[in-house]
């Protein structure tokens, strides 16, 4: 975990009073092909998973978004789920190297399409142009589902941290301007809530991939001005109607400042009638789940895999997927146990 922490250093500056937007660029273009912690700490890009690049018009401009799918099996007719994917880095950062070999990771062990959107960054776009870059990216790619085989009825949005706050905030638009809404969402240690005042954040204030100072960095240079950190797609946490949103996993780190703000938003989401589980990884924190050999990861992979596969999101097990299949094989001797059981008791009924 100690190396984790010093790769995570190479994408995202954990002293912010040394960044300048040269130094952000610099960070956000790093290949991490030429650095040899990073071949080593992060995922490898899979031989059986495609990459295909898409240039797509937003209000305003363009962004480009990559389309990772795998390989195998391209002539089935089946059709595969679909992850849209919003990258974390504060609104700030957001180095596609990095993100794309987790997205292919993603492909890989999903089976799903997955689709990496480069929004545009703060603090050159601040709110809400990035939020709603990733709206116009999600109708763009509804328009692409037939191309890609995709089932229309197995649409995801995903994110992790700032990515996660994006991701709720274009499912309640969806659900605000009457698109098609997602068929869930997956949140990883997102950020609900831009004031900052959790009990989390103050606990791990000084956490070694998460700092209160670089959170309040990254929202001041999202914001256009204070009020903005009230705004649902925002803060979203802080939105007065939080029903009819689709089925969300909130996956947290035990030593995360933000960890409270996904508990907390789980637990709002159920309360208005909305369906969400919380479940959080002991002793790993915040950005672990880009790295495979992070405490936690394993249990992340599995938990997405199991959602987008139709798991119903309050029966996700936060476990790996060797736990998963020793379970089920044990669940499967049961019932073969039961089944024994019964038949010997109507045998010796009919003696």
């Amino acid at each position: 975990m100690k190396k984790i922490v010093e790769v995570s250093s190479l994408f995202i500056e954990r002293d912010v009073d040394k960044l300048t937007v040269e130094r952000i660029e610099e960070m956000n273009q790093r290949d991490v092909a030429a650095t040899r912690p990073a071949r080593r700490y992060l995922h490898k890009m899979p031989k059986d998973i495609s990459k295909t690049t898409y240039v797509i018009p937003v209000n305003e401009g363009m962004v480009t978004a990559y389309f990772f799918n795998s390989t195998e099996g391209l002539t089935q007719t089946s059709q595969k789920p679909l992850i849209i994917y919003f990258h974390g880095g504060g609104w700030v950062f957001g180095n596609m190297d990095l993100y794309g070999t987790y997205c292919a990771h993603l492909a890989q062990i999903t089976g799903a399409c997955v689709l990496l959107v480069d929004y545009r960054l703060a603090p050159k776009y601040k709110f809400p142009i990035p939020v709603e870059d990733c709206f116009d990216t999600y109708l763009w790619a509804l328009q692409g589902i037939r191309y890609w085989k995709v089932d229309p009825d197995r649409v995801f949005l995903a994110g992790d941290s700032a990515g996660g706050t994006l991701a709720a905030g274009v499912s309640s638009l969806c659900r605000d301007r009457k698109a098609v809404p997602p068929s869930g969402q997956i949140l990883i240690y997102p950020c609900t809530d831009g004031r900052l005042r959790t009990e989390s954040f103050a606990q791990y204030s000084d956490s070694p991939t998460l700092s209160d100072k670089q959170m309040r960095f990254y929202v001041e240079n999202y914001q256009r001005e204070p009020k903005d950190i009230l705004s649902p797609l925002f803060s979203p946490l802080l939105a007065t109607d939080l029903s009819r949103l689709p089925d969300t996993l909130v996956i947290g780190a035990e030593f995360d400042p933000l960890k409270d703000d996904g508990r907390l938003y789980a637990e709002a989401l159920n309360e208005a009638g909305s369906t969400a589980q919380y479940l959080e990884l002991k002793d790993t924190v915040h950005g672990f789940a880009l790295y495979p050999n992070a405490t936690g990861s394993e249990e992340a992979d599995c938990m997405i895999r199991q959602f987008t596969s139709g798991r119903p999101c309050q029966k996700v097990q936060a476990v790996t997927e060797s736990e998963l299949k020793k379970e089920g094989r044990i669940k499967m001797q049961q019932a073969a146990q039961r089944i024994h059981e019964q038949e010997g008791r109507e045998k010796a009924k009919e003696e």
